[in-house]
This record gives structure tokens, sequence and C-alpha cells, in this order.
């Protein structure tokens, strides 16, 4: 069965947008009708029965924006399928799941959310913003670590949930 998915994301310096539109993508191809949009664009979540929120993490931390979108729209997100992710290990770390932040792991289970899958990031000189991220960009960490095929594949995954999950007449999913 064919839903409207939103991916929203949250990103510093664009491998997170990067990440979402390939999960968009990937969606699509399984014929669900998919908006892709940085997080601070969403101004309602009503016309979507699910939705994949995706934030950068820096320092063990989401960024606000993905944790004011989570608060503001928890009765909402309750009543649909919610997927998270976040990306940015790089290096010799690019393979480590990374803990949610703790105010993200209390709404991710106020709003029935499994725990955010981690994808490797990306740091390059051209994209870097600030001066540590620049700094590191020059050294061993600098390069793309996102591993597409993995990205693709829970994609893949999320694709069939969303489509065999019914959800109640009250708007909340059976999951």
């Amino acid at each position: 069965m064919s839903r409207k998915v939103l991916v929203a994301y949250a990103s510093k310096m664009g491998a997170t947008a990067d990440i979402a539109e390939a999960i968009g993508d990937e969606l699509r191809s399984h014929g669900h009708d998919v908006d892709v949009l940085d997080v601070a664009q969403v101004r309602t979540i009503e016309p979507y029965d699910a939705v994949v929120l995706g934030s950068a993490i820096y320092i063990r931390r989401w960024r606000r924006d993905a944790v004011r979108f989570l608060r503001s729209n928890v009765d909402e997100l309750r009543k649909r399928q919610v997927w998270l992710f976040h990306s940015g290990p790089v290096g010799p770390d690019k393979d480590q799941v990374q803990a949610m932040p703790p105010a993200v792991r209390r709404l991710a289970r106020e709003i029935g959310a499994t725990p955010a899958v981690t994808f490797a990031g990306r740091l390059e000189s051209a994209t870097a913003k600030g001066f540590l991220a620049r700094r590191l960009a020059k050294g061993t960490l600098s390069g793309d670590s996102r591993d597409w095929p993995k990205i693709r594949a829970w994609a893949a995954d999320l694709s069939t949930a969303i489509a065999t999950t019914p959800n109640r007449p009250d708007g909340q999913f059976l999951g």
C-alpha cells in the first residue's frame, strides 16, 4: 500500500540532507508519495501517514531544529509511524553506533519511535563550517564516509514497514 511520507532533516554541512534525499528516492522507488524537506520548512505533518526524521549529530547533540520539531509535534507524531536517523561519525569511528541524546531519547519514547539508526557522515573542507570542523576537515577525518548501500537498504526496509502497518481508525498506527 502506498503511503504519504515526510522525510525531514536538520543538516549543518549538507551530508544529512543528502542522506534524506537518498531515503526519499528509495521510498519513491517503492511507490510511496514522499516529500523531503528541511525540518525548518515543515509547517504541518497532518497530511502524512509516516515521518522519517534525520539530524546531524555533533558532540552527541542533535541539531536544535530537529529537537524543536519533535517537541512541537509530539501529539501528531504519536498518531503516525516515525523513524529516526542521525549522521555524523567519520574516520575510524564511522561505523560506531551513536547514542541518542537524552532529550531525543525521551521524545522518541514519548512518540513511540524506535531508536535512531546511525549513518556515517561526511567531513570535507569545502563544506566544513566552524573553526573545529574546518580544522578537522584538513586532517585524517576528512572525506565522505557515508555508506549508500546501507542507507538505501534501511530505506527499503522502512518502505515495507510503512506499506504493511495499518493505521487504526483513531489515526494511531498499529505496530
